[in-house]
């Protein structure tokens, strides 16, 4: 007791200075973003001892992302950084025995080229390219025994030139379409490259086309024995028409043939959804996700399953839960299962019995548990991330308390001064409640009303959650206060919450949106008369909807989103969804125009509103953010269209990323903030 009031003591005495030291903060600044590290893909040893991780940084020198592989001890005692190559390197993998650390990497291709595979031997010694393949390496999954790697390897383009073709300034050969879906964002125009399951031999190098054909195969998984792989793959006579993915097994030898274990009309481990199918210990069962019917698309639920590899029967775990669960795997005895258990505004990592019964939260909270591994002996690690703290690794011990591994943003976090983040929940205008979140502006005093923007995500079925976002954290640290809703459509609220907008874009969910701001606002938190509103692909389809609805808001940024949907048939990658949802525009002109409000009511629009897009976005092409600022420029509205060339639907390259924030807050400085107002931090 007497040492303890002793050091309180000297604590007391320490210099002034000192202390100002060791809290002076400042507000976060736009060359945060080339502090900031991302996380990702932590992966056990065979014994528990390390976790691999990848670490992404963006480097202003290269204009580029560059990703490298971590080791951390799962005791806390040592982090170090594997792989310091130019290129980035993704996918760390341990072998069964512990002795190589695989990676894939285009390291030393041309113009970034095909991921190859790349062993690294833990003993010493620099890193082995150990496939030359014309055609890239997507996924991969060591054989329990480590003398084989299951690999997804994508077909080489045939249209495409070579290097010498391109040093002799060869012509591209015309593109030639046949298929159904005919394009897809990063991907491009589609042809008649697929990507097969291959077996690799470790010690011969030899390679095996398991699957070779017209489909493509995903998320390959061994038996504990070795002998079969089970994987993800959509068949029948055209694929392009539907999104049902089955579960098949196949022999891991040359010549074998696939054979269906599932095949329903609900689609099972979607590669969309990142669910590899996990094989128990004893190999009797996979465990799977598995959606819903095809016509409810992105909004179906999906469910842990079980299914007994002798006879196809099938057991949902997570029947009744009215909640999304991904990434499914067993528990080292067999006896149950651990998965991600999404809902309102979280992502849980949780546990269930594999006979089915009371779910158990292992690590929950208000947090976003994006990712976990589990050893043999039952160490278990997962990727975390809090509203003030992006993404990192932690342990969690027997007890379910997270201990800090990868500490890779402790150092900058400490310099700067973040707003803290308000859970909220509001009412609807016909009642429902819809979930959100509130952040006041770096130094809010209470008493005052603040410049507010209204921030929708994308999706539509995703949510925000209790995750970091740099993006509020920078409208804060400049005088806004941000709020942000999860609308109908949104996950996290279970099937009918999703599927409320089905066909019906912008009528319920401008609703739900404009309540949380009415909330920002009874609070008065929010200046109704200096209103923001802004969103990126459906936050952009949404920020149309609401100003096209609404003239409240005196500044807008609307980013790769469609107004006008009939330009979206046949123009972006979404044919089989609308199709489903929509029907055809022939036969259901209506719907079309009914889900194209902002487009067709474009004379009702006041809102001053900025227009951005990737110049080669397949997802939602940039044809449609042109017509959008086309018909405010013939209003006469203030707008203006912002092109970052060379970016798909996601802009990545660091400078674009960089500008894309000065310009949202730039946007919303010009019509928010009293003339001679300044920001609290600029644009650094």
């Amino acid at each position: 007791m007497m040492k303890k009031a002793f050091t309180l003591l000297a604590a007391l005495v320490l210099p002034l200075t000192a202390l100002q030291a060791q809290t002076a903060q400042r507000p976060l600044q736009l060359s945060d973003l080339y502090r900031m590290r991302d996380v990702a893909d932590p992966q056990l040893s065979p014994d528990g001892a390390w976790v691999a991780y990848t670490v992404t940084r963006a480097d202003s020198a290269t204009d580029k992302r560059d990703a490298d592989v971590w080791m951390a001890r799962t005791d806390g005692s040592q982090n170090l950084r594997v792989t310091t190559a130019p290129a980035s390197e993704a996918k760390p993998r341990f072998s069964p025995d512990g002795k190589y650390l695989s990676f894939v990497s285009s390291r030393g291709e041309e113009d970034g080229g095909d991921a190859q595979l790349w062993l690294l031997n833990r003993a010493g010694g620099e890193a082995e390219k150990v496939t030359k393949l014309r055609g890239s390496v997507s996924d991969y999954v060591w054989s329990p025994d480590g003398q084989r790697l299951a690999l997804i390897i994508r077909d080489a383009d045939p249209d495409s030139l070579t290097a010498a073709q391109k040093a002799k300034k060869k012509t591209a050969p015309p593109i030639v379409i046949d298929r159904f879906q005919f394009k897809k964002d990063v991907d491009g125009y589609l042809n008649k490259q697929r990507q097969h399951l291959y077996i690799f031999d470790v010690a011969s190098r030899k390679l095996t086309n398991l699957t070779p054909g017209v489909y493509d195969e995903h998320l390959p998984a061994w038996s504990p024995n070795g002998q079969q792989l089970v994987f993800s793959s959509k068949r029948g006579p055209d694929p392009d028409r539907h999104d049902n993915f089955d579960l098949y097994l196949i022999d891991a030898k040359a010549g074998a043939t696939a054979r269906p274990l599932l095949t329903t009309d609900v689609a099972e481990s979607s590669p969309g959804y990142g669910s590899r199918p996990a094989w128990s210990p004893d190999g009797r069962r996979i465990a799977f996700v598995q959606g819903g019917p095809r016509e409810q698309l992105v909004y179906a639920l999906h469910q842990l399953m079980v299914v007994e590899v002798a006879n196809g029967t099938v057991k949902a775990l997570t029947a009744g839960r009215d909640r999304n669960t991904t990434k499914p795997q067993w528990a080292p005895d067999g006896k149950s299962l651990y998965f991600l258990l999404e809902d309102d505004r979280a992502t849980s990592l949780a546990r269930v019995p594999a006979a089915g019964g009371t779910i158990n939260i292992v690590l929950g909270g208000t947090r976003e548990v994006n990712d976990f591994a589990l050893a043999r002996n039952g160490q278990l690690v997962v990727l975390s991330s809090l509203p003030q703290a992006p993404a990192e690794v932690f342990g969690v011990d027997k007890k379910g308390a997270p201990k800090p591994l990868s500490r890779q943003n402790d150092a900058w976090l400490k310099g700067v001064s973040l707003s803290p983040v308000e859970a909220i929940q509001t009412k609807s205008k016909d009642g429902t409640p819809v979930s959100g979140f509130l952040v006041k502006p770096v130094g809010y005093q209470a008493g005052r009303k603040y410049p507010t923007l209204l921030r929708i995500h994308g999706g539509p079925v995703a949510q925000f959650g209790y995750g970091f976002s740099f993006e509020w954290q920078y409208f804060a640290a400049n005088g806004f206060a941000v709020v942000a809703a999860n609308p109908r459509g949104s996950s996290g609220r279970g099937l009918e919450y999703s599927k409320a907008i089905y066909a019906d874009w912008g009528n319920k969910d401008t609703d739900d949106v404009l309540a949380v701001v009415d909330y920002a606002v009874a609070q008065g938190v929010a200046d109704p008369e200096r209103l923001g509103v802004g969103g990126w692909s459906y936050g952009g389809i949404m920020t149309d909807q609401v100003i096209a609805r609404d003239q409240r808001f005196k500044a807008a940024v609307s980013g790769a989103g469609i107004a006008n949907v009939l330009a979206g048939y046949g123009t972006d990658q979404y044919i089989r969804d609308y199709e489903t949802e929509l029907g055809t525009p022939w036969k259901n002109t209506d719907v079309y125009l009914r889900v194209s409000y902002p487009f067709f009511h474009a004379d009702r629009i006041k809102t001053p509103t900025l227009f951005m897009c990737g110049e080669k976005d397949f997802n939602v092409p940039l044809l449609n953010t042109e017509q959008m600022y086309q018909a405010l420029k013939s209003l006469n509205v203030p707008t203006q269209l912002v092109i970052y060339p060379g970016q798909f639907h996601g802009i990545i390259t660091p400078s674009y990323v960089k500008d894309r924030y000065a310009r949202y807050l730039a946007w919303y400085q010009q019509y928010l903030l009293p003339t001679g107002t300044s920001s609290a931090a600029g644009s650094k």
